[in-house]
């Protein structure tokens, strides 16, 4: 039995949609891919804005929803791959929006000219309210 040898491209994605169902990406090759939502929780239990803002990850490799600190590859999507957020991790992101306080502090780095001094006791107590 022979077997032909095709060189493949890397899969990307060029447009993403998410229903009350299910997450379903076009990708540049023509394909559509559609998920159940349930496989990614944090995408399930996000606000219909917030699956409206995703962000393609470089030349269409995976896509990121920033407001949900979500990220899937399009090579998981294709080998099936479901969310691999731990119950522990998932618990975290919920009382993290829960209480926005304790959010990390993403996009707030400032330029070189605008660093503001803060005191040893101010970085532990920021070390210890983000989680980071």
């Amino acid at each position: 039995m022979t077997t032909s040898s095709i060189p493949t491209a890397t899969a990307a994605a060029q447009n993403v949609r998410v229903t009350d169902r299910a997450l379903v990406v076009e990708l540049r090759d023509g394909r559509v891919v559609s998920v159940p939502l349930t496989w990614y929780p944090r995408l399930a239990q996000g606000s219909p804005r917030e699956r409206k803002r995703w962000k393609l990850l470089g030349p269409g490799i995976g896509i990121h929803w920033p407001e949900l600190d979500e990220e899937i590859s399009v090579e998981g999507l294709l080998a099936g791959a479901r969310s691999g957020d731990s119950a522990t991790s998932l618990d975290a992101w919920r009382a993290r929006r829960r209480n926005p306080t304790h959010r990390a502090r993403k996009g707030t780095a400032r330029g070189r000219g605008d660093r503001v001094k803060t005191t040893n006791k101010a970085r532990a107590k920021s070390r210890v309210t983000t989680g980071e």
